[in-house]
């Protein structure tokens, strides 16, 4: 019995570990991308492709979570529950402003490692293109 616990454990942390990384791929595929970069920040048009606690560009649809009439992605059912229960990664700092923006309404930008900048406007994302 103690076997099969210590196995179940080890299954069970592997699967935790591997549930919900950075490491996923952020490399987009080519036609994922219909936006040319611009000093180094692609405009991401589909926000499904995106998983929002993460803060990661996935290049690939992920789970639709509907809260409050807006729709948000995670990548894995643990994203799923946190964006539905945790309010915080529903939201960002603009880059530019500081301001709190809501992620399902912001503009998405790709910045070269796959990272996720979210911007109140398209304002926003022009200036921050021209100071970087």
């Amino acid at each position: 019995m103690m076997l099969r616990t210590i196995h179940l454990v080890i299954i069970g942390s592997a699967v935790l570990a591997g549930a919900c990384t950075k490491d996923a791929p952020s490399a987009p595929p080519a036609a994922a991308t219909p936006v040319a970069s611009e000093n180094g920040l692609t405009r991401i048009e589909d926000p499904s492709l995106v998983c929002m606690v993460n803060d990661t560009y996935m290049g690939k649809a992920q789970i639709p979570i509907e809260v409050d009439g807006k729709t948000y992605f995670g990548c894995c059912p643990m994203c799923k529950e946190r964006l539905a229960k945790e309010p915080d990664t529903r939201t960002a700092a603009d880059p530019v402003t500081g301001e709190t923006v809501n992620k399902a309404t912001a503009v998405l930008a790709q910045a070269g490692d796959g990272t996720v900048l979210y911007f109140a406007s398209e304002q926003n994302l022009r200036g921050y293109r021209k100071r970087h």
